[in-house]
C-alpha cells in the first residue's frame, strides 16, 4: 500500500537569514530515554516469545527538523535505538552503518555519536561505553560514505544503545524510516517538524496501519535578515536590524508496535521494496506569500538531466574507442540484428564487467577499455557508443536491477535507477535490448538480475521517452528424458537426457565454468545416493543461443527394495523438485520469478520380466487461475513391461501477485505429492 500526503516546510532563497529553532512540544512524551535501560530487559525472561530470533529491538526512535546554517537550511535528524541481543547470531547488530550523502565538496556529518553495551553480571548492571576510536567511516560509492561503529563487550543477553545526531545540507535528501527490520522490533516511532516554506511527498510503504498517526499545525520561532519579503503566514516581531517571524509547521508523529521481523521469501527483490517505510520526496519551495517552485521531478526532466550529463550523456556524445571495428562490422554484417550481435561480442572482448552496478560512467569509456575492465555502466554505455558507430541508432534504456529495487511509474525519481543497457528499435515495433556484461547470454537476453518490470528509455526528444516492459520472451526451461531399466532385485540403471534452455542454461553454463564438469558431476549426483555415472557429456557448452545438454549414464545396486516379489519405486522423485520452495503457509508480496517457466519430465521405465504395476496411478491435472499456470502429470502403460511417466509444469507469469501464492504453493504442494507417488510393481499372477 502507497500513500501520498503533502504538508509543507522550506526556506526562504530571497535573503540570508539564521533560524532558531527549539524542539516543538508533541502530546506523547519521547518512547525511550538514552543511558536509563530497564535491568529487567537484561534478563530473559521479556523475550520468551522471541526464542526464533537472534536480537529484538526494544526501541527506534527518530524525528527530524530543520535549522538554520549561514544563509540557508539544514535537516537535523536525531536518533536513539536499543537493541536485546539473543543470541551469538545477534553480534551482527553491535555494528551499525549510517549511510552519508555527499556531493562535491558538501557532505553529511554525524555528531553526538555516544553508545552503551549493558550486561548483567552477578546480578549488577555492567555498563561498557562506546569509544571515539570505535568508530570511522568508510567509502562505499562515488556518493556514499558510511559512518560505521561497534559497540563493544557484547555477549548473548546483554543490551546495547546507541544515538547520534545526523546534519545535512541537502533538503532533497530529508531522511527516510524504516519501520520493520529482519528481527522483531517492539517500537519505531519517526517524528517530523516541517516549516511551511517547503513541500514535500510523504509516501507510505506498508500493509499494516500505524498504532499512532498524528500530525498538528505547530510554529516555530525564527530570526531573519530584515530583507526577507512579507507573506506565507509569518507573523513578525521588532527587533533591530533583523525581523523576528513566527512560522507555521506541520508536526507529525508515526508509531508502529511489536512489528515481526521481516522474513526473507523465495523468488523476491530487495527487501526495501517490501518493509514498513516511509519515503521523502522533496516537490516545491516557497518565494514569496503566493509563489511556490514546483520541484516535482517529471521523466521529461530526467530524460535531460540525462543527456546533460557529461558522465551519462557526455560519454556518449562523441565516438568511442572502438569506432574502427564497429564501423568494419558495419559492412560484414548488414542486418540489425547480426550486426548488433557482433559489436556486443566486440565489446565484451575489450571489456569485462567487474560486477558494480551504475547509470553513470564516471570516468571516460576509453579508461574502463584501457583496464580491459569497467562496471556495467561502462560496458554498456561504450556498448551504445560502439552500435552507433556501427550505424545502429541505439538508444540508452534505464533500469534499477533486482537488488536495487522496483521502480514507481507515479514517482519520478533518478536515484531509484543503477542500469543502463541499450535498445535497437527493430522493424514491425520489436524492440532489440542489448547487455555486454554476461557472455553466458545471447544477444538480446538481459542478465536476469535486470528483471525487474520496467525501464525507462532516454531519447533525444523528450516526447519520445516511454516505458518498456522487461518481461523477456526467453523462459526458464529444463526438460529432461529418462530411460530407466529396474531388474528383480530393485537396482536401476538408466540413461539421462538433462536439456537446459534460456535463463535454465545460463545458470549451468555458469556453474560449470566455475567448478569445472568432475566437480559439477559431483553436486548433480548429491541428491542420488547410490548412483555410480561413469562420465557427463556436456553438449552445446560454448553455444549460448542453444539450449546446453547434459548426457550420462548411471547404475545404482539394489537396496532392500524386495519383499516377496513386491517393489517399490518412485522414479519421478529422483529428477524432480525436491522440496517446495514456498514453505510457509502465508506470504504478503509478490512472487516475483522476473521469467516465466517450463520443467518437462518424462521418464521411461521397463519393468523386470514378469512383472506388472499393481495399480495406475490416477492422473492429474492443477490449473492455476487465470490461466496463471499448470501441472499435469500422468502414468500409462504403453507398452508389456513399459511405464511411461509424465510430469509437466508451466508457470506463464514472471509475477504473482500475493492474493495468487496459495494457488501458487499449493500447486508444488501437488506436484510434489505426484512426483513422490510410489509405483508399487510385482509378479504377475502365475509368474
Amino acid at each position: 500500500m502507497i500513500i501520498s500526503l503533502f504538508f509543507g516546510r522550506g526556506r526562504w532563497l530571497a535573503a540570508a537569514f539564521c533560524l532558531l529553532l527549539s524542539w516543538p512540544a508533541l502530546a506523547q512524551p519521547e518512547p525511550i530515554k538514552f543511558g536509563q535501560v530497564d535491568k529487567k530487559d537484561l534478563t530473559a525472561e521479556p523475550f520468551a516469545q522471541d526464542s526464533a530470533a537472534a536480537a529484538v529491538v526494544l526501541c527506534d526512535f527518530g524525528r527530524s527538523r530543520m535549522e538554520g546554517k549561514g544563509a540557508g537550511l539544514q535537516v537535523v535528524f536525531e536518533r536513539v535505538t536499543r537493541v536485546k541481543i539473543l543470541r551469538k547470531a545477534g553480534f551482527d547488530y553491535a555494528t551499525v552503518e549510517i549511510p552519508l550523502y555527499h556531493r562535491d565538496d558538501d557532505q553529511e556529518k554525524v555528531s553526538g555519536l555516544r553508545g552503551f553495551t549493558y550486561n548483567l553480571v552477578n546480578g549488577v548492571v555492567e555498563k561498557t561505553k562506546l569509544e571515539a576510536s570505535g568508530a570511522f567511516i568508510e567509502k562505499r560509492t562515488p556518493t556514499t560514505n558510511i559512518q560505521k561503529f561497534t559497540l563493544p563487550n557484547v555477549r548473548e543477553g546483554a543490551v546495547i544503545e546507541y544515538a547520534y545526531t545526523l546534519r545535512s545540507d541537502f533538503l532533497f535528501n530529508f531522511q527516510d524510516w524504516t519501520f520493520q527490520q529482519d528481527i522483531p522490533v517492539r517500537w519505531s516511532e519517526y517524528r517530523v517538524s516541517l516549516p511551511v516554506f517547503y513541500k514535500y511527498k510523504i509516501i507510505y510503504q506498508g500493509s499494516r496501519p500505524f498504532d499512532v498517526n498524528e500530525s498538528h499545525a505547530g510554529t516555530v520561532g525564527l530570526v531573519l535578515d530584515d530583507r526577507i519579503p512579507a507573506g506565507a503566514g509569518l507573523s513578525a516581531g521588532t527587533s533591530t536590524g533583523t525581523l523576528g517571524i513566527t512560522a507555521p509547521t506541520e508536526e507529525h508523529q508515526w508509531v508502529l508496535k511489536n512489528v515481526p521481523a521481516f522474513r526473507e521469501e523465495p523468488y523476491m527483490t530487495t527487501a526495501r521494496d517490501y518493509l514498513a517505510r516511509l519515503d521523502f520526496e522533496l516537490t516545491a519551495e516557497q518565494w514569496s506569500a503566493t509563489d511556490f517552485r514546483d520541484l516535482t521531478g517529471t521523466w521529461g526532466k530526467i530524460n535531460s538531466t540525462l543527456l546533460a550529463d557529461e558522465d551519462f550523456g557526455g560519454r556518449l556524445g562523441r565516438s568511442g574507442p572502438l569506432k574502427e571495428p564497429a564501423q568494419a562490422l558495419a559492412v560484414l554484417h548488414p542486418t540489425v540484428t547480426a550486426r548488433a550481435a557482433a559489436v556486443r561480442q566486440l565489446v565484451m572482448a575489450a571489456v569485462r564487467y567487474d560486477g558494480k552496478d551504475h547509470c553513470f560512467a564516471q570516468e571516460p569509456l576509453r579508461k574502463a577499455y584501457d583496464a580491459h575492465r569497467g562496471s556495467s555502466a561502462d560496458v554498456n554505455l561504450l556498448l551504445i557508443a560502439a552500435l552507433r558507430d556501427a550505424g545502429i541508432d541505439a538508444q540508452p534504456l534505464i533500469l534499477s536491477t533486482r537488488d536495487h529495487g522496483h521502480v514507481n511509474k507515479e514517482f519520478p525519481l533518478l536515484d531509484r535507477f543503477n542500469y543502463v543497457v541499450a535498445l535497437v528499435a527493430l522493424a514491425g515495433g520489436q524492440d532489440l535490448l542489448v547487455d555486454a556484461t554476461e557472455p553466458l547470454l545471447p544477444c538480446g537476453v538481459l542478465p536476469e538480475r535486470c528483471l525487474n518490470r520496467v525501464a525507462r528509455l532516454v531519447t533525444k526528444q523528450e516526447a519520445d521517452g516511454r516505458w518498456v516492459d522487461l518481461t523477456p520472451a526467453q523462459r526458464q526451461v529444463r526438460f529432461q528424458q529418462v530411460a530407466l531399466t529396474l531388474d528383480a532385485q530393485g537396482g536401476l540403471s538408466g540413461k539421462v537426457h538433462d536439456e537446459r534452455g534460456g535463463y535454465a542454461a545460463a545458470h549451468a553454463r555458469a556453474e560449470l565454468a566455475d567448478q569445472g564438469e568432475k566437480k559439477y558431476l559431483a553436486g548433480l549426483l548429491r541428491r542420488h545416493e547410490g548412483w555410480a555415472v561413469p562420465k557427463l557429456t556436456v553438449g552445446a557448452a560454448e553455444t549460448v543461443d542453444k539450449p546446453l545438454s547434459l548426457d550420462y549414464e548411471f547404475t545404482q545396486p539394489a537396496g532392500d527394495n524386495a519383499a516377496a516379489g513386491t517393489l517399490y519405486l518412485s522414479p519421478l522423485s529422483e529428477f524432480g523438485a525436491g522440496q517446495n520452495p514456498f514453505r510457509h503457509e502465508d506470504r504478503a508480496f509478490a512472487v516475483d520469478f522476473g521469467m516465466m517457466q517450463e520443467e518437462t519430465l518424462l521418464v521411461t521405465l521397463t519393468l523386470p520380466a514378469g512383472y506388472e504395476l499393481a495399480s495406475v496411478p490416477k492422473p492429474a491435472v492443477v490449473d492455476l487461475p487465470d490461466n496463471g499456470g499448470r501441472f499435469l502429470y500422468n502414468v500409462a502403460s504403453t507398452a508389456p513391461g513399459v511405464v511411461q511417466l509424465t510430469s509437466r509444469l508451466t508457470l506463464r507469469k514472471p509475477v504473482y501477485a500475493a492474493e495468487e501464492y496459495a494457488s501458487l504453493r499449493e500447486l508444488y504442494g501437488q506436484l510434489l505429492a505426484h512426483q513422490g507417488e510410489k509405483l508399487v510393481i510385482q509378479k504377475k499372477a502365475g509368474g
